[in-house]
């Protein structure tokens, strides 16, 4: 095996914490029916100082899992107010997990589940190749469920590839912006493709 060689095999899990463990088992297990499917009960493990916890695992299918912490006697900080209120915002949407489903009609059903309780559906969006509904869960993570709107193709490979690249060149100048990462992915683009044959037309 070489060192880039890639071996994994998707998400095991993954964790956050909970200051109340009663509201995420009612929202994730009896709202959207994921089991809870493990359990690690922890007394006096790690360093001196560290709270004795549960970390409890749903299960979000092909073996994926969602987990969370809940800390005994631990109690949640106080909500410190943003400097910039609407940056804190966007940085605190933008980590969310996303749950895949297959159809529509997969995702339908999990929009009815929500609409249904406590926790509405906030938003529903296509964008590119997916469509998506959003909810923040009752820890005030944001999650997204996601199905897929077509599937991808090569060409959708050499864009990510392309994007990546002048993603990387662009955000190491000074002041990069979004007409900047266009124009070098053109670039970038021209400079893939040159060696093809030119388009034929008929004008």
């Amino acid at each position: 095996m070489t060192e880039l060689d890639h071996v994994v095999r998707g998400v095991d899990h993954a964790a956050f914490p909970t200051f109340d463990p009663a509201a995420t088992i009612a929202f994730y297990r009896d709202v959207l029916g994921f089991p809870v499917v493990h359990a690690t009960c922890a007394l006096g493990w790690g360093p001196s100082a560290h709270p004795d916890f549960v970390h409890f695992f749903f299960d979000i299918g092909s073996g994926d899992r969602l987990a969370f912490f809940y800390y005994f006697g631990l109690e949640k900080p106080e909500a410190v107010e943003p400097v910039d209120a609407a940056k804190a915002d966007l940085l605190a949407r933008a980590r969310h997990l996303a749950i895949h489903v297959d159809t529509e009609d997969h995702l339908r059903e999990y929009r009815s589940r929500l609409d249904a309780s406590d926790y509405k559906c906030e938003l529903q969006v296509r964008h590119e190749t997916v469509e998506s509904i959003y909810v923040t869960d009752p820890n005030g993570y944001l999650i997204e469920i996601t199905r897929p709107l077509r599937a991808l193709t090569p060409e959708d490979d050499v864009d990510a590839r392309i994007s990546a690249e002048a993603l990387l060149q662009v955000s190491q100048e000074d002041s990069p912006s979004l007409q900047k990462f266009y124009a070098r992915k053109a670039v970038l683009i021209a400079e893939q493709f040159a060696d093809d044959a030119p388009e034929v037309t008929f004008a």
